[in-house]
């Protein structure tokens, strides 16, 4: 594997000498070294690492690494799509690593990122230990508390990481079923030993006044030679099925002043292309402060890209800013051209706002706007299908200079949101095919998501442990190469009778009092108030759309 990649990497933090004794950790990322260099999480994470002179890190990607310790004792993945999956069962093989953590001797194998926050159940048998939330006290804990059993047996060590919290240890629970094919009984701590095992484990939430910004810049990233500053943590408007809102919960934004011009003053001595990164950016209360600075003459050279932008705070200013700041587009999320689907959703956005933002991108000089939407939405009907072509199609009417691209994914039921318990619709992918075929001739660029990856990404969201087999399965059939939706019909049918079928993970629709694969696991609200949330949803389905505005052109 190449070592070329790390060569043109430009650090914005000074890496420490490890002492003598210090824990020799891997620290991976289950992709390309390009795709994993763009991760913003995995940036933050290594460099806290290599900070720590208790620590030796080295990082390994699937196709470069750093020279490895002979002997690690920790070995650790971020994880942040779904799909990945193979490629930690690859790299476990690579490395000579047996994949199930019953027959490990060494190293502790953990892993953190958003995939195992979820729902870490689906990979249980391959973590020793999982860190559940944000690491930035989470990564500084777990290593206090294994430097205290560094040298004792490998179950102490476990039992001891245990206690600390947001460290969830699989192996020190144990699932029951009603029957081999039926739904899951309980989940219980294996024991009432000393220490006892806690019966639940919350997701740390990080609440400090600075957040994430890149530690590392390079040409060889995804995104070339950018600068990333996070400028909001998680989002306020909830929509039903978003887990980068209800996961993240609460939103927070970090001082303009104190904090995000500090870091992008960093950022830009190394670099002049910047990106802002955040579920709702727009919504940071000092948004405009943020603007104000990048628009600066000393700037002008600076190439700025924004994440996803609320649709209603897409101003002229906004477009003009980013056009001169070397952006040709903008994205926002709609999720829906149907106003009464997006009140389901809780999407708190109407059409005249839609068609007022292509109409101030256009008029700020932006050449494209990319939106993002969704089928298969529980409550959904044919009709609002049909309003979502009809509000793209006067998008075109509104601002006819814009490119327009619509990218359209799956509904797919996530776990801790009000639609954890709903199903994949059977019929979302003639859906997609249907809005191919009216969009195409009116000059949208439609882009839609995999329908097939979408039921795998549901089957991994809601899967219980039964599912480990079935994956571990699916990777012996592809041969560590990409596997096929066919690889997983086959594995379901090879293993029939040991696991509910693919149906009743991905399509069923399940009742709110059903025992859930994370049961135990607590996310930033109880299942209470989803069930709540779930019921709105549900009442807002039931009652037609009343006093929404008419979808007019607006005025430029």
């Amino acid at each position: 594997m190449s070592q070329s990649n790390f060569s043109s990497e430009s650090y914005l933090f000074e890496p420490v000498t490890p002492h003598d004794n210090a824990i020799p950790i891997v620290f991976a990322f289950p992709n390309t070294y390009t795709v994993g260099i763009t991760s913003l999480g995995y940036q933050t994470i290594w460099a806290d690492l290599a900070m720590r002179p208790e620590v030796a890190v080295s990082r390994w990607f699937t196709d470069a690494y750093e020279p490895l310790p002979r002997y690690p004792e920790l070995l650790g993945f971020s994880f942040s799509w779904e799909l990945d999956y193979v490629n930690i069962l690859a790299a476990l093989e690579h490395l000579d690593i047996p994949i199930s953590s019953a027959d490990r001797s060494r190293p502790l194998v953990f892993g953190g990122g958003p995939v195992l926050t979820a729902n870490p159940e689906p990979f249980a048998d391959w973590f020793d230990f999982i860190l559940l939330g944000d690491g930035e006290e989470l990564i500084g804990n777990m290593l206090s508390a294994y430097q205290e059993v560094r040298y004792q047996p490998r179950q102490a060590q476990l039992r001891h990481l245990a206690q600390v919290p947001g460290i969830y240890v699989p192996s020190l629970y144990t699932v029951s079923y009603e029957c081999p094919e039926g739904a899951i009984a309980s989940i219980q701590p294996i024991d009432s030993g000393i220490p006892a095992i806690p019966a639940t484990i919350t997701k740390q939430t990080y609440r400090g006044n600075t957040l994430s910004a890149s530690t590392v810049v390079t040409a060889k990233a995804a995104w070339e030679s950018i600068y990333m500053v996070e400028v909001a943590r998680s989002c306020p408007e909830m929509c039903r099925f978003c887990l980068a809102s209800y996961l993240t919960l609460p939103f927070r934004t970090p001082s303009a002043e104190k904090s995000l011009i500090p870091a992008i003053e960093r950022g830009l001595k190394v670099t002049n292309r910047l990106g802002l990164l955040g579920a709702s950016i727009t919504q940071h209360p000092e948004f405009e402060t943020l603007l104000d600075f990048i628009s600066r003459s000393q700037f002008d050279s600076v190439r700025l890209s924004l994440a996803s932008v609320r649709t209603n705070t897409l101003t002229q200013k906004l477009a003009q800013t980013l056009a001169n700041r070397d952006s040709r587009s903008v994205t926002v999320a709609v999720e829906s051209g149907s106003e009464r689907l997006r009140q389901i959703i809780n999407k708190k956005l109407h059409n005249d706002e839609i068609l007022q933002a292509a109409v101030n991108a256009q008029e700020g000089g932006l050449s494209a706007l990319k939106l993002y939407g969704m089928v298969g939405v529980p409550g959904e009907i044919d009709h609002d299908i049909e309003e979502t072509v009809e509000m793209l199609r006067s998008l075109k009417k509104v601002a006819p200079k814009l490119r327009i691209s619509f990218g359209c994914s799956t509904f797919v039921p996530k776990s801790h949101t009000p639609w954890q318990w709903m199903g994949v619709a059977k019929g979302a992918d003639k859906k997609l095919k249907y809005l191919q075929k009216q969009l195409a001739p009116k000059g949208i660029d439609f882009r839609p998501e995999s329908y097939k990856d979408s039921v795998i990404q549901a089957l991994i969201s809601r899967g219980d442990r039964r599912i480990q087999t079935l994956l571990r399965l699916v990777y012996t059939y592809s041969g560590g190469e990409v596997p096929s939706d066919g690889m997983y019909k086959r594995a379901f049918k090879e293993l029939r009778g040991q696991l509910p079928s693919l149906e009743s993970y991905v399509n069923q629709e399940w009742s709110s009092d059903r025992v859930l694969p994370w049961q135990h696991l607590l996310g930033p609200l109880p299942v209470s108030t989803l069930i709540k949330h779930l019921a709105a949803s549900q009442n807002a389905s039931s009652t037609p759309a009343t006093n929404v505005p008419e979808m007019v052109a607006p005025v430029a």
